[in-house]
């Protein structure tokens, strides 16, 4: 017997894994229309608005709830293996994610590979986060928020503004987080069976896209599995126990752990990859995004205790 989906996510991802079966030559236009259907997982969350705008010249999403503060402020960056999904297919995640955390949110749209290889997608999360500064927003109230390849470029993003600018986001949150450009990790191949949707050659497929300008698979802000963490602020991590990128966020959790990084990872049992997609129409997706924002809220609160005691010292 096969193992068949029990959740919203698990059925779309069947859905989509059908017609890519069913269509092996499916163009990448195509495929973009079909992740564009990601939104579907997800209920329209209450009292948010949107607004289609830019920021340091790239184009997005803005996310404000009703009753955020709007110095604070979430960037996310979409899943999608560098080469699909958008502003539009992530929104309204953004919307229960900010809502939750009382911050505003940018969705942005990253340039995607393979028109635009690495590190197009890092510049472009490099440049929001730059204007954002340079708008007035403290580099401590901006966080980033990724989902599967999303969360590379987050983790990637910010070891590179670490590197070179000596200044990171505050915070670093990571759902369903890949980071394997070598396409290796051993849940792969025991986790196939119950992920719907990822497909060791359905990665390397987006893998050669996205280095398809001659980047290493082992260059750490490719793979970030290959960093060195030192520095890293807090990051927290979720994943699934049944998903086949599963061992990625486990490897994450022990390399920053071992650089002394304040790193949390929670682990959801019996999900879907990117699960909290489901929020508002699967209570372990709610139950994701509120440990999200309570772990949120508390590296806020430690943040501007620890800015307020250096500034009585000072």
């Amino acid at each position: 017997m096969t193992n068949q989906p029990t959740d919203p996510l698990g059925v779309i991802y069947t859905e989509w894994t059908e017609e890519f079966v069913a269509n092996p030559q499916m163009s990448l236009r195509l495929m973009r229309w079909v992740f564009e259907d990601w939104q579907r997982a997800t209920a329209e969350p209450e009292d948010v608005t949107y607004k289609s705008t830019e920021i340091g010249g790239v184009p997005g999403i803005l996310v404000t709830p009703l009753t955020a503060d709007p110095t604070q402020v979430l960037v996310f960056l979409h899943g999608g293996g560098f080469a699909l999904g958008s502003s539009a297919s992530h929104r309204k995640l953004a919307g229960h994610v900010a809502a939750a955390c009382g911050a505003i949110g940018f969705v942005a749209d990253f340039r995607r590979a393979p028109e635009h290889p690495y590190p197009a997608q890092l510049d472009d999360a490099g440049a929001v986060f730059d204007a954002l500064v340079e708008a007035g927003i403290a580099a401590a109230d901006i966080s980033f928020v990724g989902d599967s390849a999303g969360a590379n470029i987050a983790i990637a993003t910010t070891l590179r503004l670490h590197r070179d600018e000596g200044r990171t986001p505050g915070l670093v949150m990571a759902i369903s987080p890949w980071l394997d450009m070598e396409n290796t990790g051993e849940t792969l191949v025991s986790n196939d069976a119950t992920d719907f949707l990822i497909t060791r050659e359905g990665l390397q497929g987006n893998i050669d896209r996205y280095l398809c300008g001659g980047a290493s698979p082992v260059d750490p802000l490719v793979n970030p599995l290959y960093a060195d963490f030192t520095g890293f602020p807090p990051l927290y991590i979720t994943a699934a126990d049944i998903e086949s990128l599963y061992a990625d966020a486990t490897r994450l959790h022990a390399r920053a752990s071992e650089a002394g990084v304040d790193v949390t990872l929670e682990v959801a049992a019996g999900q879907q990859h990117v699960f909290p997609l489901q929020a508002g129409r699967l209570a372990a997706a709610d139950q994701a995004i509120a440990s999200m924002a309570v772990w949120y809220q508390a590296r806020r609160t430690a943040g501007a205790h620890l800015h307020t005691s250096q500034t009585a010292s000072a």
